[in-house]
């Protein structure tokens, strides 16, 4: 009645191609503006899912007390042609996101020649995937794809080589860096000098002010950080930070105050369905949902607030207004969500001793999906599932129902996970929403072990977890013996290390005990040599001033002296009588047996000569006409 098509096989298969989605599939017939479906229950818009062929059944039986669950709008055939349909792309291509809104009467080609401009690059190098009906090509008219009005595509460039990483030697160097950052707490005029690595995040800089501060970071109002500086995973180094000090500022957020006019406006953006509209959807539990879900209303309509702010900024504070608007809407008994990014998920799961890893489960939200009521309220806040999860895995959370946290979340999929996860996610459609990925940290790569849809019960949950969880151990048990191997070795390095190190000081104590031995009896030495040179001098000058040896035949009285050595030799010498018994000692030393070391002794009597007074004669001493004398040391 709507579209104009009575080919039943041609309606099934657009109803199959947008997921049976009866609005979707009406709207991507005829225009938009022509083609919305109002719904009579005050007036009020009708989106979301339309379960299968029954809906229009369903609402065509509607009793005559209440009026036809449609008010539909029969647009002629000319003005369909006339009025063209305006399709919206998000086209991703790596890092970059381009928007792009066309008619549905233009081509393929059209959209690849816009990019040729955005992407500076040639349309003959682009793959542009992410169609629902599979690859087509640059003359494929866009309405002969009864495409929806929100689309996403992605670029491939597989002829094109990689982004350049001239500037890689430079971001490793900055990452290396040190950044000083002087902080000034506003409320109590108080400065910290905070020292941090390029590599560190502006959201670690935010989690050590708060440990100084007391200020959340949620509640924490900066100043000075570069424009640059958008995201809080982003690094130090690439921020635009000042090096190598940088100002900031940071005060306490004051708390917005609601106005009454803003809680009556907040109030009436709440629709309720009456009761008896209800009536003509008594069949809406055997899908296990309720009536607002049954009426196309997805259950996020019915809230206050979203679950993830639009554009978040922060990630560690749109994961707190995750938590929660969870807490508010499924109760207090739920996973503990990691607050922070997705970064410091890995490092707080991945990067511990192996003994304390665990697997990392990431919760995607929808809350446009017909199953996320359910899922969230009887799977993932049921106590055994809560509990398995706060003891073995690190839990981390997004909404994808906003289209740029989706697109912000397949940037992040794409980064740490490759474009294979990033592709699986983006082809999930709405309605097989909530998904559940389980993660493990391998040594050079995240492996993806799981990816849980939302239509599955508690135990399937619960086996799938424990299947995992059965995957992880089995590594986590190689990780530690290879780390405990790797920390023996390490210690019997460190051992050998030490021994190595004693030994060396025990070689430098001993060398140097040897060089100081061999200095003192150099010393000696020298001292030895010293003595004997002075000894020798003595020695020649005493033997030069003696008095010539008087002959046999001398007229005078002669002393003939034969004088015994230590060693038991024997030299003998003629002195005159009237000799001083002083030349008889100067003789001896002469000989290098010198008075003040050795004594002279007579035999008969025996007496010590050298006790005698040197000045008197040989005769007086009575050493004539002979006498045999010998020398001993003195002690």
């Amino acid at each position: 009645a709507c579209t104009g098509i009575e080919n039943i096989d041609e309606a099934i298969t657009l109803l199959e191609q947008n997921n049976w989605d009866l609005v979707a599939a009406i709207n991507g017939v005829i225009p938009q503006e022509n083609g919305i479906l109002q719904s009579e229950y005050g007036g009020e818009t009708l989106h979301g899912p339309a379960y299968g062929p029954t809906s229009h059944s369903t609402a065509a039986s509607s009793t005559p007390s209440s009026s036809s669950a449609f008010r539909h709008v029969v647009p002629s055939r000319q003005i369909v042609e006339r009025q063209p349909r305006m399709l919206d792309f998000r086209v991703e291509y790596r890092d970059r996101n381009v928007d792009v809104v066309l008619e549905d009467s233009s081509t393929v080609g059209d959209i690849k020649h816009i990019l040729e401009n955005e992407l500076q690059i040639p349309a003959s190098k682009m793959l542009l995937k992410g169609w629902k009906t599979g690859d087509v090509d640059d003359s494929t008219v866009l309405k002969t794809l009864h495409l929806p009005k929100n689309n996403s595509l992605y670029v491939l460039t597989p002829d094109l080589p990689p982004p350049s990483s001239s500037h890689s030697g430079a971001l490793q160097e900055s990452l290396n860096q040190n950044f000083m950052l002087i902080v000034t707490h506003r409320e109590v005029q108080r400065e910290y000098n905070l020292n941090f690595s390029g590599s560190s995040t502006i959201q670690e800089v935010k989690r050590n002010v708060y440990d100084l501060t007391s200020i959340p970071v949620r509640h924490q109002l900066w100043e000075g950080w570069p424009p640059s500086a958008t995201d809080d995973s982003m690094t130090l180094a690439v921020s635009g930070l000042t090096f190598p000090c940088h100002r900031l500022t940071v005060g306490r957020r004051s708390s917005p105050v609601q106005t009454r006019e803003q809680s009556e406006e907040q109030c009436t953006d709440v629709h309720m369905v009456s009761d008896s509209d209800g009536d003509d959807f008594e069949d809406a539990t055997e899908f296990g949902v309720d009536d607002g879900e049954m009426f196309g209303v997805a259950s996020s309509a019915l809230r206050k607030s979203p679950m993830m702010p639009e554009n978040a900024e922060n990630e560690g504070d749109a994961l707190l207004q995750f938590t929660a608007e969870f807490s508010s809407r499924y109760g207090d008994c739920h996973p503990v969500y990691f607050i922070g990014s997705l970064e410091a998920a890995f490092q707080e799961a991945f990067y511990g001793k192996a003994r304390d890893r665990k697997l990392l489960a990431i919760y995607l939200h929808h809350d446009e999906s017909v199953l996320t009521n359910v899922f969230c309220s009887q799977m993932l806040c049921a106590e055994s599932i809560v509990s398995y999860l706060s003891q073995n895995f690190i839990t981390w959370a997004w909404d994808m129902t906003k289209e740029a946290n989706r697109a912000r979340f397949l940037t992040m999929c794409t980064r740490h996970f490759g474009s294979v996860v990033a592709q699986t996610i983006r082809t999930q459609k709405t309605d097989q929403f909530p998904l559940f990925l389980i993660i493990m940290g391998k040594r050079s790569s995240n492996e993806v072990l799981n990816v849980i849809q939302g239509n599955t019960t508690v135990d399937e949950l619960m086996m799938r977890l424990m299947a995992a969880m059965e995957i992880f151990s089995a590594q986590q048990q190689e990780d530690i013996k290879d780390e405990d191997e790797r920390e023996a070795r390490e210690n019997v390095k460190r051992e050998q290390d030490e021994a190595y190190r004693i030994s060396l000081e025990a070689d430098r104590a001993k060398r140097e005990a040897q060089e100081r031995e061999m200095a003192e009896q150099f010393r000696l030495e020298q001292i030895r040599k010293e003595q004997e040179e002075e000894r020798e001098a003595i020695r020649l000058s005493l033997e030069q001033s003696l008095p010539p040896e008087p002959k046999e035949e001398s007229t005078e009285s002669v002393s003939k002296l034969r004088i015994r050595t230590p060693s038991g030799e024997f030299f003998e010498r003629r002195f005159l009588a009237s000799s001083k018994l002083q030349v008889v000692f100067d003789f001896v030393a002469s000989k290098g047996y010198p008075w003040e070391e050795y004594k002279l002794l007579g035999t008969f009597p025996r007496r010590d000569v050298t006790q005698l007074d040197p000045n008197k004669s040989l005769l007086e001493v009575k050493l004539y006409p002979q006498e045999t004398l010998f020398l001993e040391a003195k002690e």
